[in-house]
């Protein structure tokens, strides 16, 4: 699955509480300055469908981004 494709799909599902351009800035994120591989946000993506948790506590659930990077994300979140 291609960046675009990633992004594409993670927007239409979308997170309630975020704009499209504010998730794509996340995915952005997790990519580029946490190093999160798509493999890892598409499992993250296809799980967090069957439980309402965000996309971030289900990458962190099913051990695809450690504690630290859980708190980095969060950092992130209150500053972007």
């Amino acid at each position: 699955m291609d960046k675009q494709a990633l992004t594409i799909h993670s927007t239409q599902g979308g997170e309630r509480q975020m704009t499209p351009s504010r998730y794509s800035r996340l995915i952005n994120f997790l990519q580029e300055d946490l190093a999160i591989s798509t493999a890892s946000l598409a499992v993250a993506l296809r799980n967090r469908d069957q439980d309402p948790g965000s996309l971030t506590m289900t990458l962190w659930q099913y051990g695809l981004i450690t504690l630290e990077q859980l708190e980095q994300i969060y950092d992130w979140l209150e500053t972007a």
